[in-house]
């Protein structure tokens, strides 16, 4: 498929990269010369102005990878303009943005829309997700996840830090994908409480958020985001009736991507432990992709969609609101 890619970052060239079979075919981004870069890489057009990629005759799939006060505005011309679009997270500053997006999507039915959650697609949590969805470990008590990078110079000054361009702090960037992945095993939680703290960093938006979650099976997730992790973590633990699945790296300064299945003996006592590693590239983003393409072609929902981004996003803004009134 042919795909247009709106915002030629970091992240705009980690998706260019991951594209498979798909072409790209035109990239645009308010910096020219970062357009063009990524453009001649792919040897396809370039442009500043974001409206002309998504009303592309030249374009069947938008892949939005903007700053999130851009996300909603380019998601929605995309659907207007008859494009498959994936946004990357967390897909708008706040839910009332979203949700826009996701009633668009429901009115424009042969459009496909999803959200850019490729932690779904690191094989240890899809192996997890596996062990778990069998059934042999029993049913699902809690989860306990920490995501967090340290920064760098300078990151207080970064758009990150601008409530206005990113609508929350380390919570709406990397504590999304932990709510997003709790909600994927634990199915939906309908309380959600927390702290939100800037304890570091000097700017307006929290640098750390202890956050718990609730179902009402009793289920809890209790998530830490932080960007005072001064080395790079990533660690999802699930723990269920009859073992444990404990998710560990991402690779690269995250440390090897690794799953230990700790499984309880009739016995009980020390578990049975069955360790998976995958210490090659990370696949997430290629693996991600595929999904959606297939899902275009099969006239199915992608794996993460914007239903999906919109519940997490409701979550985040409880826990923020429970922070201030009682933080």
């Amino acid at each position: 498929m042919r795909v247009g890619i709106v915002g030629a970052g970091f992240i705009g060239n980690k998706r260019a990269q991951a594209l498979g079979d798909s072409k790209l075919t035109f990239v645009a981004d308010v910096d020219e010369t970062r357009a063009k870069t990524l453009a001649e890489k792919h040897s396809c057009s370039h442009t500043t102005d974001w409206e002309e990629v998504v009303k592309s005759d030249k374009v069947d799939i938008v892949i939005a990878s903007t700053t999130n006060d851009f996300l909603v505005p380019v998601a929605l011309e995309s659907i207007k303009n008859g494009k498959h679009v994936l946004v990357e997270k967390p897909c708008a500053r706040n839910p009332e943005e979203l949700l826009k997006v996701v009633k668009a999507v429901e009115q424009h039915k042969g459009v496909k829309a999803k959200a850019g959650f490729n932690h779904r697609f690191h094989p240890a949590l899809m192996k997890a997700k596996e062990i778990f969805d069998s059934g042999e470990i029993g049913k699902l008590m809690y989860i306990r996840a920490r995501y967090g990078h340290g920064g760098r110079k300078g990151y207080d000054r970064e758009w990150r830090a601008k409530p206005e361009i990113c609508g929350g702090g380390e919570m709406i960037d990397q504590g999304i994908h932990l709510v997003d992945l709790a909600r994927w095993f634990a199915g939906g939680f309908d309380e959600a409480i927390g702290y939100c703290a800037t304890m570091f960093w000097d700017m307006c938006v929290e640098d750390n958020c202890f956050a718990l979650l609730k179902n009402k099976g009793g289920q809890i997730a209790s998530l830490h985001a932080s960007c005072t992790e001064w080395k790079n973590l990533f660690s999802f633990e699930i723990f269920c009736k009859h073992g444990k699945l404990d998710i560990n790296g991402l690779g690269g300064s995250y440390g090897e991507e690794t799953l230990t299945y700790y499984k309880m003996k009739p016995e009980m006592g020390v578990p049975g432990k069955f360790v998976h590693s995958w210490p090659g590239e990370d696949v997430s983003w290629r693996l991600e992709f595929k999904d959606f393409v297939d899902a275009i072609k099969k006239g199915r929902e992608p794996v993460g969609t914007l239903r999906d981004a919109y519940e997490d996003m409701k979550l985040v803004f409880d826990i923020y609101d429970w922070s201030k009134k009682y933080g």
